[in-house]
C-alpha cells in the first residue's frame, strides 16, 4: 500500500488541537488576570462535572457487561461469558465509591447513589447470582421458571430511571454552573468578546474540517458494514474509501476479509454439496459417476474421466469407472493405464494433482451441439488411501482452473479415498458374506439329504427282514436265505457309505449318467418305432402293440432324461449359452403357429399381445429363451380347461427399472407374461414350483402328470440369461408366470450381483431304489427257482388298479403269460365298484398315486366299509419316499413294492401270499 502523501488521524486531530491551544494561549496571555477566576471554575466543571459523568456512565456500562454475560452465560453455557459478568461485579462498586466521594458537596445526590447501590445489589442477589449459580447446576426448568417472572428486569429497568434521573440531575448542575459562570464573566465577556469570537471561528472551522473528514469516512464504512450485515451472509459487496488515512487501511483489511471469507465459504458450501451427492452410495460404479459429475460442474469442466486401481498378479492397472460428456460416438479417455504411463500414469506415480494450461494441438476436442474446440487447461489428480493410489481423476476445461477450484479439489480429495475404500470394502464383505451363506445353505442342504437317505436305508432294510420273516415260513431254506439277506444288509450298508462319499458328486453323477442312458435308449427307440411300422411284416397284433408301448415310454424316458440333463448341466456349470440377436417381431407368429391347435383342441381362447414399443432385434440365447416361453405356455394350456390363454409382450420401462435390473449393463428390460384362467396355485406352494420336482399338483390324487422339472429348468435358463421369473396367482382364478431378460449386448452378465445360487437336484431316492430292487431281485430270482415247479399263479383271479394305460397293459401281458385271470380298473372308485359286484378276486394290485380317489383311501375303504380284511393287497407305487411303507401298510396294504416293478420280485412276493 502506498504511504506518500498520506494525511493521518492523528495529525489532523493533532493539528486543530494546536491551532485551538495556541489561540487560547494567546488569549489567556493577553487575559490572564482577566480569566483567572474564570479558569478555576471552568477547571472545576471540567475535572468534576466531566468525572461525574464518566463514573457514572462507567458504573451503567459494568451493569450492563453484568447482565449481558449473565445472560449470554445462561443461553449458551459458556464460560467465556461469564468473564465480563465478574469484570462488572468486581468494578462497579470502585467507581461507585469514587462517585460518591466526589458527591461529597450534594448531599442529595448521595442519596439518590444509595438508592442505585440497593438496587443494583438487589439485582446481583436476586437476578445475577441465583442464575448464574442454577446454570452451573444444570437446572433448566428452574431457570425458565425464573425467566417467566424475570424479577432482574424489574431492577434494571429501575436502576436505568435512576441513573438517568441522577444524570439528568447533574447536567442540571452542570449547567446551573455554566448559567453562573456566564453571569460571572459577564463583564469580561464584552471586552474579550472580539478575541473570543475569533477563536471560535477558528475553532469552529478546524473542527468542521477534520470532523468531516473523518465522520463522512467512518460513515461510508459503517454504511457498508450494515449493508454486508443486512444481506444474510452476502459478502459479495466491497468498501470504497477515497481518503488516504487509517480509515481507508481499514476499509481495505475489511475487503481483504471479505474476499478471504467469500473464498471459504464457496469451499466448504461445494465441499458439502459433493459429500452430500454420494452418501449412502453402496457401489463403486455410482459412487464414481455421481462424484465425477458434481466435481466436473463445480469446476466448470467440460470433460471429464474418473479411473478405479485394479490388481492382478502381472501388474497395477487403473480402469475407467465413470466419463463426462461422454457419448457413443466420441469416447472420454482411455480404457485403462499403468503406472507411469503417459501424463495420467506419471501422476499416479508421483501421487501429486497437476495442472497442464499448455495444451498440445493433437489433443482431445471438447464436442457441442455447435463444434468442437480446444481445452484450455487439464487437471489430473490422484486419490490417495493410506499413502496408496487408489483411484484418477482427470478434468479438461475451456477456461484456467482457478487456485480456488484447486483448493476445492484438494479438500475434497483429502476424504474421498476413504470414501471409496469404505464403498470398494462392503462390496467385497457382502460378496463374501452372500458366498458363505451360499455355501452353508448347501451344507446343511447336503447334511439333510444324508439324513434321509439314512432313514430310507434303514427303512429298506426293515422291508428286507420283513420279506425274509414270510418266506422263512413257507421254505426249507429259510436259514440259508435269512444268512443271505444278512449279507445282503452288509452290501446295503456299504453302498450306503459309497453313496455318502458320493453325494458331493451327484450334479456331475447325473450329468454323465444322462448321456450314458441315451445310447441305448436311442437303440431302443430305433427298433421299437421299426417293429411299431411292423416292417418286417411278421409280428402279431399284441407285438406290434407292446412295440409302440416300448416307443412310447422311449420317448417319456428321454424327454425326461433332456430335462435332468439340462438341469444337471446348469448346476455343474456346464451348460453353454449361445448369445445372438433375435427377431422379436417372428415371436407371435411363432407362438400361434406352435399352440394355436393346442387352443383349438381344449377350446380355450389363446391371445398374443406384443406392446409397440417392444424392439425388433433382442440380444440373448434364443433356444433357451424359445424354450422358457413353450414351457409356459405348455403349463398354461396344460392347466386351464376353459377360458384363456393371454400372452403379453412388452418393454420395462425406466420407471418400472428396479435397483436389481440396473446392476445388468444393458439398454432393455423385456417382460413376458403368461396369463391363463386355470386351476391356480396355492400361495404356499407358490415357491416350491420353482424347484426341482416338485408341482403344484403334487399330492398322490394327481389330475395332471410330468415330473415337475420345467418351470425348476425355466428357472435355472432365466438366471443364466440375467433374468428371472415371477409368479402371481389365485387358486380357482388362474395363474400369471412373468419372465423378465435383459438384452445382452456385450455377451457379460454379472452372476455375482444377481445372487444366482444353483440347487442341488435330489437324486438320492432313485439311486436308493436302484440299489434295494438289486438285491430284491437277486433274492426273489433265488426264490423263483425253487418254487417253480409248483405254479399258484394258474387261475387266479388279479385286479388291477392303476390310471396308466402302459402300467396296465404290461402287467396284463406278464400275469397272463402265468395262467392268472386279469380285471382292470383306472382309480380307487372303479375298484370300489369292481369289489362290490361281489366278483371273486385272488389279489389286487393297487396304484398309489391315481385321479378321482388315490390308493390310500381305496385301500381303508375295501378294509373298513366294504369289509375286505383277508384279501391280500400288494401295494405298488413310484414314489418311494421316507416312510411310504409304513403309510401303505396302516392303510390297509398286505405288502408293499416300489416302482419300477421287477417282474421276479413282483411274482415272489405275489407267490408268498397266494399260498
Amino acid at each position: 500500500m502506498k504511504r506518500k502523501g498520506k494525511v493521518g488521524l492523528r495529525f489532523k486531530i493533532t493539528s486543530g488541537y494546536l491551532i485551538v491551544v495556541l489561540c487560547l494561549l494567546v488569549s489567556f496571555i493577553i487575559l490572564n488576570k482577566q480569566i483567572a477566576s474564570l479558569q478555576k471554575d471552568r477547571n472545576f466543571i471540567i475535572h468534576h462535572d466531566i468525572q461525574v459523568h464518566d463514573l457514572t456512565n462507567r458504573i451503567e456500562k459494568h451493569l450492563l457487561d453484568m447482565e449481558t454475560g449473565q445472560r449470554g452465560f445462561i443461553i449458551t453455557g459458556e464460560k467465556s461469558y461469564l468473564e465480563p459478568y465478574n469484570n462488572g461485579k468486581t468494578k462497579w462498586e470502585n467507581d461507585y465509591n469514587r462517585l460518591y466521594n466526589l458527591l461529597s458537596d450534594n448531599p442529595n445526590q448521595q442519596e439518590k447513589l444509595k438508592e442505585i447501590k440497593v438496587t443494583i445489589e438487589h439485582w446481583i442477589q436476586t437476578a445475577g447470582e441465583p442464575t448464574v449459580l442454577l446454570k452451573n447446576e444444570n437446572k433448566t426448568k428452574e431457570l425458565q421458571e425464573f425467566f417467566k417472572v424475570d424479577p432482574g428486569h424489574q431492577d434494571m429497568n429501575k436502576m436505568r430511571k435512576q441513573l438517568n434521573t441522577f444524570l439528568t440531575t447533574e447536567k442540571l448542575l452542570t449547567q446551573k454552573r455554566a448559567t453562573e459562570l456566564d453571569n460571572q464573566n459577564h463583564t469580561i465577556a464584552l471586552a474579550i468578546y472580539g478575541l473570543f469570537l475569533l477563536v471560535t471561528l477558528i475553532s469552529i472551522m478546524l473542527a468542521m474540517f477534520i470532523s468531516k473528514s473523518i465522520v463522512r469516512t467512518i460513515k461510508e464504512v459503517t454504511q457498508t458494514i450494515k449493508s454486508i450485515a443486512s444481506s444474510k451472509g452476502d459478502v459479495k459487496d466491497r468498501i470504497i474509501v477515497n481518503t488516504n488515512d487509517e480509515i481507508k487501511e481499514l476499509g481495505q483489511a475489511t475487503n481483504e476479509l471479505l474476499d478471504s471469507v467469500e473464498r471459504r465459504e464457496w469451499i466448504q458450501t461445494n465441499l458439502a454439496e459433493t459429500v452430500t451427492t454420494y452418501q449412502g452410495v453402496s457401489t463403486i460404479d455410482v459412487l464414481a459417476e455421481r462424484f465425477l459429475f458434481t466435481i466436473a460442474n463445480v469446476t466448470q469442466s467440460s470433460l471429464g474421466t474418473f479411473y478405479i486401481r485394479q490388481e492382478n498378479d502381472k501388474d497395477i492397472q487403473f480402469i475407467r469407472q465413470a466419463a463426462f460428456a461422454n457419448s457413443a460416438s466420441h469416447k472420454v479417455g482411455r480404457e485403462r493405464f499403468v503406472l507411469g504411463q503417459g501424463l495420467i500414469g506419471q501422476c499416479a506415480l508421483e501421487k501429486r494433482v497437476r495442472v497442464i494450461n499448455d495444451i498440445p494441438a493433437n489433443y482431445r476436442l471438447i464436442t457441442s451441439g455447435l463444434g468442437e474446440v480446444a481445452p484450455h487447461s487439464i487437471l489430473i489428480a490422484p486419490i490417495l488411501f493410506e499413502g496408496e493410489v487408489i483411484a484418477v481423476m482427470e478434468l479438461a476445461s475451456l477456461t484456467t482452473f482457478t487456485d480456488l477450484q484447486q483448493d476445492l479439489i484438494t479438500q475434497v480429495l483429502d476424504t474421498f479415498g476413504l470414501t471409496i475404500n469404505s464403498v470398494m470394502t462392503r462390496m467385497e464383505i457382502a460378496q463374501l458374506l452372500k458366498e458363505s451363506q451360499a455355501m452353508t445353505e448347501e451344507l446343511q442342504a447336503q447334511s439333510e439329504e444324508l439324513q434321509t437317505q439314512s432313514e430310507e436305508l434303514q427303512m429298506q432294510s426293515e422291508e428286507l427282514r420283513t420279506i425274509n420273516e414270510q418266506l422263512e415260513e413257507r421254505t426249507k431254506d429259510a436259514e440259508e436265505k435269512a444268512k443271505e439277506l444278512e449279507r445282503a444288509k452288509r452290501d446295503l450298508e456299504i453302498k450306503a457309505e459309497e453313496l455318502t462319499l458320493s453325494s458331493g458328486y451327484k450334479s456331475e453323477f447325473l450329468a454323465n449318467m444322462s448321456h450314458e442312458l441315451r445310447t441305448p435308449l436311442n437303440s431302443i427307440l430305433i427298433l421299437s418305432e421299426m417293429l411299431a411300422e411292423n416292417l418286417a411284416k411278421s409280428l402279431s397284433d399284441d407285438e406290434e402293440e407292446y412295440a409302440r408301448i416300448i416307443h412310447s415310454s422311449g420317448k417319456d424316458l428321454l424327454a425326461l432324461i433332456n430335462d435332468i440333463l439340462d438341469l444337471s448341466k446348469v448346476e455343474a456349470g456346464k451348460l453353454d449359452i449361445l448369445l445372438s440377436e433375435m427377431n422379436l417381431s417372428e415371436l407371435p407368429n411363432q407362438l400361434e403357429r406352435n399352440f394355436t391347435h393346442i387352443a383349438d383342441k381344449k377350446k380355450v381362447e389363446f391371445d398374443i399381445i406384443k406392446a409397440s414399443d417392444v424392439p425388433d432385434l433382442f440380444h440373448t440365447d434364443e433356444k433357451r429363451f424359445q424354450q422358457i416361453v413353450k414351457n409356459l405356455l405348455s403349463n398354461a394350456f396344460k392347466f386351464t380347461e376353459n377360458g384363456s390363454v393371454t400372452v403379453h409382450i412388452k418393454r420395462v420401462n425406466e420407471k418400472q427399472v428396479t435397483d436389481m435390473m440396473r446392476r445388468i449393463d444393458t439398454n432393455c428390460w423385456l417382460e413376458i407374461s403368461v396369463t391363463d384362467t386355470g386351476i391356480g396355485i396355492p400361495k404356499e406352494k407358490q415357491t416350491l414350483i420353482f424347484e426341482a420336482f416338485q408341482q403344484g399338483d403334487g399330492a398322490t390324487v394327481r389330475k395332471y402328470g410330468g415330473t415337475g422339472l420345467g418351470l425348476s429348468i425355466c428357472h435355472e435358463f432365466a438366471k443364466l440369461l440375467g433374468g428371472w421369473i415371477t409368479v402371481n396367482s389365485k387358486v380357482g382364478k388362474g395363474s400369471t408366470f412373468t419372465l423378465y431378460l435383459p438384452s445382452l449386448l456385450n455377451g457379460l452378465v454379472d452372476y455375482e450381483k444377481l445372487n444366482i445360487a444353483y440347487e442341488e437336484v435330489a437324486s438320492s431316492i432313485m439311486t436308493e431304489v436302484e440299489v434295494q430292487e438289486e438285491a430284491d431281485s437277486q433274492f426273489s430270482e433265488d426264490n423263483f427257482d425253487e418254487q417253480n415247479e409248483d405254479n399258484v399263479f394258474q387261475g387266479k383271479r388279479v385286479l388291477i388298479v392303476d390310471d396308466d394305460q402302459r402300467n396296465i397293459f404290461a402287467l396284463k401281458a406278464a400275469l397272463a403269460k402265468q395262467g392268472m385271470t386279469i380285471i382292470t380298473a383306472e382309480n380307487g372308485i372303479e375298484c370300489l365298484e369292481i369289489m362290490q359286484a361281489n366278483e371273486r378276486i385272488d389279489l389286487i394290485l393297487m396304484d398309489i398315486m391315481m385321479p378321482q380317489m388315490d390308493g390310500y383311501e381305496a385301500m381303508q375303504k375295501l378294509r373298513k366299509d366294504l369289509h375286505v380284511t383277508d384279501l391280500p393287497i400288494i401295494a405298488l407305487t413310484a414314489k418311494a419316499m421316507k416312510k411310504d411303507r409304513e403309510k401303505c401298510l396302516e392303510a390297509g396294504a398286505s405288502d408293499y413294492i416300489s416302482k419300477p416293478l421287477d417282474l421276479n420280485q413282483l411274482f415272489s412276493v405275489m407267490r408268498v401270499w397266494l399260498v
